[in-house]
Protein backbone atom coordinates (compact mmCIF):
# COMPACT_ATOMS: atom_id res chain seq x y z
CA UNK A 1 0.00 0.00 0.00
CA UNK A 2 1.38 3.43 -0.98
CA UNK A 3 1.80 6.29 1.50
CA UNK A 4 -1.20 8.08 -0.02
CA UNK A 5 -3.35 4.96 0.21
CA UNK A 6 -2.23 4.38 3.78
CA UNK A 7 -3.24 7.94 4.73
CA UNK A 8 -6.63 7.57 3.06
CA UNK A 9 -7.19 4.38 5.01
CA UNK A 10 -6.29 6.18 8.24
CA UNK A 11 -8.75 8.96 7.42
CA UNK A 12 -11.48 6.44 6.63
CA UNK A 13 -10.92 4.61 9.90
CA UNK A 14 -11.10 7.86 11.84
CA UNK A 15 -14.36 8.81 10.18
CA UNK A 16 -15.74 5.36 10.89
CA UNK A 17 -14.76 5.62 14.56
CA UNK A 18 -16.48 9.01 14.78
CA UNK A 19 -19.71 7.38 13.61
CA UNK A 20 -19.94 5.69 17.01
CA UNK A 21 -20.35 9.11 18.63
CA UNK A 22 -21.86 11.11 15.77
CA UNK A 23 -23.44 8.98 13.05
CA UNK A 24 -24.10 11.05 9.93
CA UNK A 25 -27.59 9.66 9.53
CA UNK A 26 -28.43 9.61 13.21
CA UNK A 27 -31.01 11.72 14.98
CA UNK A 28 -30.07 14.68 17.16
CA UNK A 29 -32.02 13.74 20.25
CA UNK A 30 -28.90 13.59 22.43
CA UNK A 31 -27.77 16.99 21.16
CA UNK A 32 -31.14 18.55 21.92
CA UNK A 33 -31.18 17.14 25.45
CA UNK A 34 -27.80 18.71 26.24
CA UNK A 35 -28.64 22.22 25.04
CA UNK A 36 -28.81 25.00 27.64
CA UNK A 37 -28.06 22.56 30.47
CA UNK A 38 -24.71 22.77 32.25
CA UNK A 39 -22.12 21.62 31.55
CA UNK A 40 -23.47 21.37 27.99
CA UNK A 41 -22.00 17.96 27.23
CA UNK A 42 -22.04 14.39 28.51
CA UNK A 43 -19.17 13.23 30.73
CA UNK A 44 -19.88 9.60 29.85
CA UNK A 45 -19.54 10.36 26.15
CA UNK A 46 -16.40 12.33 26.90
CA UNK A 47 -14.88 9.23 28.49
CA UNK A 48 -15.71 7.28 25.33
CA UNK A 49 -13.96 9.96 23.29
CA UNK A 50 -10.88 9.69 25.51
CA UNK A 51 -10.96 5.89 25.34
CA UNK A 52 -10.62 6.22 21.56
CA UNK A 53 -7.57 8.44 22.04
CA UNK A 54 -8.91 11.52 20.31
CA UNK A 55 -7.54 14.21 22.68
CA UNK A 56 -4.06 12.76 22.11
CA UNK A 57 -4.40 12.24 18.38
CA UNK A 58 -1.76 14.88 17.61
CA UNK A 59 0.60 13.93 20.43
CA UNK A 60 3.63 11.72 19.86
CA UNK A 61 3.43 8.09 20.85
CA UNK A 62 6.08 8.74 23.53
CA UNK A 63 3.69 11.26 25.11
CA UNK A 64 0.81 8.79 25.08
CA UNK A 65 -0.73 9.97 21.82
CA UNK A 66 -1.23 8.60 18.32
CA UNK A 67 1.33 10.71 16.46
CA UNK A 68 -1.09 11.62 13.65
CA UNK A 69 -1.23 14.82 11.64
CA UNK A 70 -3.59 17.73 11.24
CA UNK A 71 -5.16 16.08 8.20
CA UNK A 72 -6.35 13.25 10.43
CA UNK A 73 -7.47 15.56 13.23
CA UNK A 74 -9.43 17.71 10.76
CA UNK A 75 -11.11 14.62 9.30
CA UNK A 76 -12.22 13.74 12.82
CA UNK A 77 -13.48 17.20 13.77
CA UNK A 78 -15.37 17.44 10.48
CA UNK A 79 -17.34 14.35 11.46
CA UNK A 80 -17.99 15.77 14.91
CA UNK A 81 -19.28 18.96 13.31
CA UNK A 82 -21.65 16.96 11.13
CA UNK A 83 -23.06 15.45 14.34
CA UNK A 84 -23.06 18.77 16.25
CA UNK A 85 -21.06 17.02 18.97
CA UNK A 86 -20.77 19.43 21.94
CA UNK A 87 -18.01 17.63 23.85
CA UNK A 88 -14.96 19.99 24.01
CA UNK A 89 -12.46 17.97 21.99
CA UNK A 90 -10.79 20.91 20.25
CA UNK A 91 -10.02 22.99 23.37
CA UNK A 92 -8.98 19.93 25.40
CA UNK A 93 -6.71 18.73 22.58
CA UNK A 94 -5.22 22.22 22.55
CA UNK A 95 -4.53 21.99 26.28
CA UNK A 96 -3.14 18.45 25.92
CA UNK A 97 -0.59 19.65 23.38
CA UNK A 98 0.78 22.04 26.03
CA UNK A 99 0.76 19.76 29.08
CA UNK A 100 3.31 17.16 30.06
CA UNK A 101 3.82 14.16 32.32
CA UNK A 102 1.60 14.00 35.39
CA UNK A 103 -0.73 16.77 34.19
CA UNK A 104 -1.29 15.13 30.81
CA UNK A 105 -2.18 11.57 31.84
CA UNK A 106 -5.50 12.32 33.59
CA UNK A 107 -6.55 14.55 30.68
CA UNK A 108 -5.95 11.81 28.12
CA UNK A 109 -7.75 9.30 30.36
CA UNK A 110 -10.82 11.52 30.61
CA UNK A 111 -10.48 11.91 34.38
CA UNK A 112 -9.79 15.63 34.21
CA UNK A 113 -11.00 18.23 31.72
CA UNK A 114 -8.58 21.10 31.22
CA UNK A 115 -9.80 24.00 29.07
CA UNK A 116 -7.48 26.75 27.80
CA UNK A 117 -8.29 30.28 28.97
CA UNK A 118 -6.40 32.63 26.68
CA UNK A 119 -8.66 35.34 25.29
CA UNK A 120 -8.81 38.78 26.94
CA UNK A 121 -10.73 40.75 24.34
CA UNK A 122 -13.33 40.03 21.71
CA UNK A 123 -12.23 38.67 18.34
CA UNK A 124 -8.57 38.11 19.11
CA UNK A 125 -5.92 35.51 18.37
CA UNK A 126 -3.38 37.12 20.68
CA UNK A 127 -2.52 34.71 23.46
CA UNK A 128 -0.38 37.25 25.31
CA UNK A 129 -2.39 39.61 27.50
CA UNK A 130 -2.38 41.34 30.85
CA UNK A 131 -2.83 38.21 32.98
CA UNK A 132 0.18 37.55 35.20
CA UNK A 133 1.73 34.77 37.25
CA UNK A 134 3.80 36.05 40.14
CA UNK A 135 4.85 34.17 43.24
CA UNK A 136 2.66 31.24 42.22
CA UNK A 137 -0.44 33.45 42.03
CA UNK A 138 -2.44 34.22 38.88
CA UNK A 139 -4.18 37.55 38.42
CA UNK A 140 -6.24 38.63 35.42
CA UNK A 141 -9.41 38.01 33.47
CA UNK A 142 -10.19 35.70 30.55
CA UNK A 143 -13.19 35.90 28.23
CA UNK A 144 -15.11 33.53 25.97
CA UNK A 145 -13.71 30.32 27.47
CA UNK A 146 -15.59 27.57 25.56
CA UNK A 147 -17.60 25.01 27.57
CA UNK A 148 -16.09 26.43 30.76
CA UNK A 149 -18.99 25.05 32.81
CA UNK A 150 -17.53 21.55 32.38
CA UNK A 151 -13.90 22.36 33.17
CA UNK A 152 -12.00 20.89 36.09
CA UNK A 153 -9.06 23.24 35.52
CA UNK A 154 -7.93 26.01 33.20
CA UNK A 155 -4.68 26.32 31.29
CA UNK A 156 -4.21 30.07 31.47
CA UNK A 157 -1.98 32.12 29.18
CA UNK A 158 0.10 34.50 31.28
CA UNK A 159 2.94 36.89 30.60
CA UNK A 160 5.94 34.70 29.84
CA UNK A 161 4.14 31.37 29.51
CA UNK A 162 1.23 29.36 30.91
CA UNK A 163 -0.29 28.51 34.27
CA UNK A 164 -2.49 25.61 35.34
CA UNK A 165 -5.25 26.71 37.71
CA UNK A 166 -7.88 24.46 39.29
CA UNK A 167 -11.45 25.61 38.77
CA UNK A 168 -12.21 25.37 42.50
CA UNK A 169 -9.01 27.15 43.55
CA UNK A 170 -9.40 30.15 45.86
CA UNK A 171 -9.45 33.40 43.94
CA UNK A 172 -11.19 31.91 40.88
CA UNK A 173 -14.62 33.29 40.03
CA UNK A 174 -16.59 32.48 36.91
CA UNK A 175 -19.67 33.74 35.12
CA UNK A 176 -21.30 31.36 32.64
CA UNK A 177 -23.23 32.65 29.63
CA UNK A 178 -25.24 30.36 27.39
CA UNK A 179 -24.59 30.49 23.67
CA UNK A 180 -26.92 30.27 20.69
CA UNK A 181 -26.13 26.63 20.08
CA UNK A 182 -26.94 25.56 23.65
CA UNK A 183 -23.35 25.49 24.89
CA UNK A 184 -21.64 28.05 27.09
CA UNK A 185 -18.82 30.54 27.40
CA UNK A 186 -17.12 31.43 30.65
CA UNK A 187 -15.79 34.77 31.85
CA UNK A 188 -13.17 33.89 34.45
CA UNK A 189 -11.51 36.21 36.93
CA UNK A 190 -8.31 35.16 38.68
CA UNK A 191 -7.62 37.14 41.85
CA UNK A 192 -4.33 35.91 43.25
CA UNK A 193 -5.43 32.35 42.42
CA UNK A 194 -2.78 29.65 43.03
CA UNK A 195 -1.37 28.40 39.75
CA UNK A 196 1.44 26.18 38.57
CA UNK A 197 3.71 27.47 35.85
CA UNK A 198 3.72 25.40 32.65
CA UNK A 199 6.57 25.93 30.21
CA UNK A 200 5.80 26.90 26.63
CA UNK A 201 3.35 29.16 24.84
CA UNK A 202 0.02 28.68 23.12
CA UNK A 203 0.77 30.17 19.69
CA UNK A 204 1.12 26.94 17.69
CA UNK A 205 -1.73 25.29 19.59
CA UNK A 206 -4.02 28.20 18.75
CA UNK A 207 -3.29 27.77 15.05
CA UNK A 208 -4.24 24.10 15.22
CA UNK A 209 -7.40 24.84 17.20
CA UNK A 210 -8.45 27.45 14.63
CA UNK A 211 -7.97 25.00 11.78
CA UNK A 212 -9.73 22.16 13.61
CA UNK A 213 -12.67 24.53 14.17
CA UNK A 214 -12.70 25.27 10.43
CA UNK A 215 -13.03 21.54 9.77
CA UNK A 216 -15.81 21.32 12.38
CA UNK A 217 -17.67 24.09 10.54
CA UNK A 218 -17.18 22.19 7.28
CA UNK A 219 -18.94 19.21 8.84
CA UNK A 220 -21.74 21.47 10.10
CA UNK A 221 -22.56 22.88 6.68
CA UNK A 222 -22.01 19.60 4.84
CA UNK A 223 -24.59 17.81 6.99
CA UNK A 224 -27.06 20.72 6.77
CA UNK A 225 -26.72 20.72 2.99
CA UNK A 226 -27.27 16.96 2.76
CA UNK A 227 -30.40 17.25 4.89
CA UNK A 228 -31.69 20.04 2.67
CA UNK A 229 -31.11 18.05 -0.51
CA UNK A 230 -33.11 15.19 0.98
CA UNK A 231 -35.92 17.62 1.80
CA UNK A 232 -35.89 19.03 -1.75
CA UNK A 233 -36.22 15.53 -3.16
CA UNK A 234 -39.36 14.80 -1.14
CA UNK A 235 -41.16 18.15 -0.63
CA UNK A 236 -43.75 18.69 -3.35
CA UNK A 237 -45.22 21.94 -4.67
CA UNK A 238 -47.55 22.28 -7.65
CA UNK A 239 -47.40 18.51 -8.10
CA UNK A 240 -43.59 18.40 -8.41
CA UNK A 241 -40.73 17.98 -5.98
CA UNK A 242 -39.19 21.37 -5.30
CA UNK A 243 -35.79 19.95 -6.22
CA UNK A 244 -36.95 19.86 -9.83
CA UNK A 245 -37.32 23.67 -9.95
CA UNK A 246 -34.42 25.16 -11.84
CA UNK A 247 -34.09 28.25 -9.64
CA UNK A 248 -33.65 26.08 -6.55
CA UNK A 249 -31.24 23.81 -8.38
CA UNK A 250 -29.05 26.84 -9.14
CA UNK A 251 -29.06 27.86 -5.47
CA UNK A 252 -28.11 24.33 -4.45
CA UNK A 253 -25.21 24.33 -6.92
CA UNK A 254 -23.94 27.60 -5.44
CA UNK A 255 -23.96 26.03 -1.98
CA UNK A 256 -22.15 22.95 -3.26
CA UNK A 257 -19.44 25.21 -4.65
CA UNK A 258 -19.05 26.87 -1.25
CA UNK A 259 -18.67 23.45 0.35
CA UNK A 260 -16.08 22.33 -2.19
CA UNK A 261 -14.01 25.50 -1.80
CA UNK A 262 -14.08 25.22 1.98
CA UNK A 263 -13.08 21.57 1.88
CA UNK A 264 -10.14 22.42 -0.40
CA UNK A 265 -9.02 25.26 1.89
CA UNK A 266 -9.17 23.10 5.01
CA UNK A 267 -7.30 20.24 3.33
CA UNK A 268 -4.61 22.59 2.01
CA UNK A 269 -4.15 24.21 5.42
CA UNK A 270 -3.89 20.83 7.15
CA UNK A 271 -1.23 19.74 4.66
CA UNK A 272 0.67 22.98 5.28
CA UNK A 273 0.66 22.48 9.04
CA UNK A 274 1.76 18.88 8.57
CA UNK A 275 4.69 19.69 6.28
CA UNK A 276 5.79 23.31 6.75
CA UNK A 277 7.61 24.92 9.67
CA UNK A 278 7.49 28.45 8.21
CA UNK A 279 5.31 30.51 10.57
CA UNK A 280 4.05 32.89 7.87
CA UNK A 281 2.95 30.04 5.62
CA UNK A 282 1.21 28.25 8.47
CA UNK A 283 -0.63 31.36 9.64
CA UNK A 284 -1.76 32.33 6.14
CA UNK A 285 -3.03 28.81 5.43
CA UNK A 286 -4.99 28.70 8.70
CA UNK A 287 -6.46 32.17 8.18
CA UNK A 288 -7.51 31.36 4.62
CA UNK A 289 -9.31 28.23 5.81
CA UNK A 290 -10.91 29.81 8.88
CA UNK A 291 -12.15 32.91 7.05
CA UNK A 292 -13.74 30.79 4.35
CA UNK A 293 -15.23 28.24 6.76
CA UNK A 294 -16.69 30.92 9.02
CA UNK A 295 -18.37 32.81 6.17
CA UNK A 296 -19.41 29.79 4.13
CA UNK A 297 -20.94 27.98 7.10
CA UNK A 298 -23.24 30.93 7.82
CA UNK A 299 -24.13 31.32 4.15
CA UNK A 300 -24.82 27.63 3.58
CA UNK A 301 -26.83 27.05 6.75
CA UNK A 302 -28.92 30.19 6.22
CA UNK A 303 -29.67 29.14 2.65
CA UNK A 304 -30.53 25.63 3.86
CA UNK A 305 -33.12 27.11 6.20
CA UNK A 306 -34.61 29.14 3.34
CA UNK A 307 -34.69 26.15 1.02
CA UNK A 308 -36.50 24.21 3.74
CA UNK A 309 -39.30 26.79 3.73
CA UNK A 310 -41.02 28.01 6.87
CA UNK A 311 -40.32 24.79 8.75
CA UNK A 312 -36.59 25.57 8.66
CA UNK A 313 -37.06 28.49 11.05
CA UNK A 314 -38.71 26.42 13.78
CA UNK A 315 -36.64 25.10 16.67
CA UNK A 316 -38.24 21.69 16.24
CA UNK A 317 -36.65 21.27 12.79
CA UNK A 318 -33.06 20.04 12.93
CA UNK A 319 -31.56 22.17 10.18
CA UNK A 320 -31.88 25.25 12.39
CA UNK A 321 -29.50 23.67 14.91
CA UNK A 322 -26.74 23.78 12.31
CA UNK A 323 -27.15 27.53 11.75
CA UNK A 324 -26.92 28.12 15.50
CA UNK A 325 -23.75 26.04 15.70
CA UNK A 326 -22.21 27.98 12.80
CA UNK A 327 -23.07 31.28 14.49
CA UNK A 328 -21.09 30.30 17.59
CA UNK A 329 -18.16 28.41 16.10
CA UNK A 330 -17.66 30.86 13.26
CA UNK A 331 -16.17 33.33 15.73
CA UNK A 332 -14.17 30.86 17.85
CA UNK A 333 -10.42 31.33 17.43
CA UNK A 334 -10.97 34.43 15.34
CA UNK A 335 -13.79 35.63 13.11
CA UNK A 336 -13.72 35.73 9.33
CA UNK A 337 -12.86 39.45 9.38
CA UNK A 338 -9.94 38.90 11.75
CA UNK A 339 -8.51 36.09 9.65
CA UNK A 340 -8.91 38.05 6.41
CA UNK A 341 -6.99 40.91 7.97
CA UNK A 342 -4.28 38.57 9.24
CA UNK A 343 -3.99 36.85 5.88
CA UNK A 344 -3.47 40.23 4.21
CA UNK A 345 -0.46 40.88 6.45
CA UNK A 346 1.48 37.94 5.01
CA UNK A 347 3.74 39.44 2.33
CA UNK A 348 5.22 37.61 -0.69
CA UNK A 349 8.66 37.98 0.93
CA UNK A 350 7.42 36.10 4.00
CA UNK A 351 5.90 33.40 1.80
CA UNK A 352 9.29 32.76 0.19
CA UNK A 353 11.14 32.24 3.47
Amino acid sequence: MSAAEDREESLRMLRDSAAGIAPRGGDLKRIRELRFVEPGFDRAVWREICAMGWPGLRLSEDAGGSGLGMSEFCALTEELGAGLVPEPLIPVAMAASLLQADHLAPVLAGDRIVIPAWQERANSLDAVGATTLSGGKVSGKKLFVPMAAGADAFLVTVAGGLALVARDAPGVSMTIEQTQDGGNFGTITFDQAPGERIEGNADAALEEAALATSAYLLGVMDRAFAMTLDYMKTRQQFGKTIGSFQALQHRAVDLKIQLSLTRASVAAAAATLDHSTVPALRKSAVSRAKARAAEASILVTKQCIQLSGGIGYTDAYDVGLFLRKAMVHGNLYGSASLHRARYALVTPEQDDE
